[in-house]
Formats: structure tokens, sequence, C-alpha cells
């Protein structure tokens, strides 16, 4: 991916989403990302996902 190529998508993710940062600690994120893995997902979809079905719940 070229430097103009990154800029663009930059620009583009800074215009339609929303960043949340969130920090586990070490070694944390390989297993929630090995867990996403198994289900078919990525880790940001997992956490979406999650995020999503506890709203739905409440």
């Amino acid at each position: 991916m070229g430097k103009t190529s990154a800029a663009v998508k930059n620009r583009y993710a800074a215009k339609a989403y929303d960043r949340i940062t969130t920090l586990v600690k070490k070694g944390e994120k390989e297993k929630i990302k090995a867990h996403a893995e198994k289900l078919g997902k990525s880790l940001n979809a997992y956490v979406n996902d999650l995020i999503k079905e506890d709203i739905e719940r409440s």
C-alpha cells in the first residue's frame, strides 16, 4: 500500500468511524484474538459483536 493510499484510507476511517481504545494485560490480546478466530471473526468484529449483544440485553 502506497503512502497516498494509506492517507486516503485513514481520512475515510476518521470520517466514518469512531475509535475506542482499550488496554488489556500482556498476553490477553492474543487469547482474545485466538478465541475470535475460532469463531471465524476478526478481533474487531468480535469486540463489536460483544458490545452490541450486551446493549441488546440491557
